[in-house]
């Protein structure tokens, strides 16, 4: 048997890049603590078996040292006081899909002779809070009573979504990598990343988030279009970070879905009911969480309130997280989702005219075959109601 010499700290290396085990890795690969030992080595076959098991492109196994993967964007996630600083292969691939899919989007454009997006970049970190929400409002042309005209947070989040695409911004949800549906995105290592540009700004949301917490990661998203810088968020338990832009965003973000006058306004009414927070976040069309965080930042309560309803809110939705069963869905209307209403339709005019190749549009929308062709047919469909 031909076997491939390997150094032993790339195995090591590979497992915890994976967030598999060494228990798990050992069940596939009964040599496994052997390879990582360097006293032995695997086949051809067996390191190949190894990489996709450990999502490991092939050919890092055989560099002279563990490669450092890194993201290409802002990384803004913590837990507690530390960043974060080892993405998995899953957060690495998506917001690689996503920049390929920017980058022609935006080459494109500019081929078409669109303009630049004006509102990129328009607010400074020093501007007024307040301000800044209503510069939000009147980009995307909605009132600060918006959501309360629609009855769910599902509804008030489709409405956003709309808006923001109709101002030039590709807006991707997703809960997997691409299609495949055996690497699920884990919202405790990112809720949302942002791709500024001028020509081609997206946003994509962890769809395994509640919709009430993505509508507050979508705005949150936004309002770094509008500071016009990109980077990866996670908010982690929803606490305050010391990172100006990141506090800059937080805060715009919770003027516009909570702004202080609503809520202080609201709060002799609700403080002493048996769930304030709830009441405020089925008016307002936010996770109680955000409404809960919001009366923290305005004094309303103190931390130790804050932090007695946030520890209860946790344990309540893992219970019910456990208990609920979740439908796959219907696989071509979650691509408008996946790939983003404005973004599709771009793809499937200009394969359609010619000036793109179908194989180029397959790997774009990671669509190939009969599965593009029944896409663009459902789509176009749809467009026509």
């Amino acid at each position: 048997m031909n076997y491939v010499t390997i150094r032993p700290e790339l195995f090591r290396w590979a497992q915890e890049r994976s967030g598999l085990s060494e228990g798990d890795l050992q069940k596939q690969f009964q040599k496994f603590h052997l390879w990582q030992s360097g006293k032995e080595m695997p086949t051809l076959s067996q390191l190949n078996r190894l990489a996709k098991k450990t999502l490991t492109p092939l050919g890092y196994f055989f560099l002279p040292e563990p490669p450092k993967d890194e993201l290409s964007i802002i990384d803004f996630r913590t837990v507690g006081d530390e960043a974060i600083k080892q993405p998995s292969p899953n957060l690495l691939e998506t917001v690689q899909t996503m920049q390929r899919r920017q980058q022609w989007l935006r080459d494109f454009l500019i081929e078409q002779g669109e303009q630049p997006l004006a509102f990129i970049g328009c607010v400074n970190l020093s501007d007024d809070v307040k301000q800044s929400a209503m510069k939000l409002y009147k980009l995307l042309d909605i009132s600060p009573d918006w959501a309360q005209r629609h009855k769910t947070w599902g509804a008030a989040l489709s409405a956003l979504y709309l808006a923001i695409e109709r101002v030039g911004v590709i807006v991707t949800i997703n809960s997997i990598v691409g299609n495949n549906t055996s690497r699920r995105l884990d919202i405790n290592e990112f809720r949302g990343f942002v791709l500024s540009d001028e020509y081609a700004p997206l946003i994509f949301i962890n769809g395994a988030d509640a919709k009430a917490a993505q509508m507050f990661t979508l705005i949150h998203e936004v309002a770094h279009l509008l500071i016009g810088k990109g980077g990866v968020f996670n908010f982690s338990n929803f606490l305050p970070i010391e990172n100006s832009v990141e506090l800059f965003c937080n805060r715009v973000a919770a003027e516009f879905l909570v702004p202080e006058s609503k809520i202080t306004a609201d709060w002799p009414n609700v403080k002493n009911r048996n769930k304030p927070f709830e009441v405020i976040a089925r008016k307002l069309k936010v996770s109680p969480i955000v409404a809960a965080r919001r009366a923290l930042d305005l004094k309303l309560i103190n931390k130790a309130d804050f932090f007695e309803f946030y520890h209860g809110y946790q344990d309540d939705a893992q219970r019910k997280k456990t208990t609920e069963k979740s439908g796959g869905g219907n696989f071509y209307a979650t691509q408008n989702f996946r790939l983003g209403r404005r973004f599709a339709d771009t793809v499937i005019r200009a394969a359609k005219e010619g000036r793109l190749l179908y194989n180029e549009a397959y790997h774009l929308t990671g669509l190939y075959g009969e599965r593009y062709d029944k896409y663009v047919e459902k789509f176009e469909a749809r467009k026509k109601l």
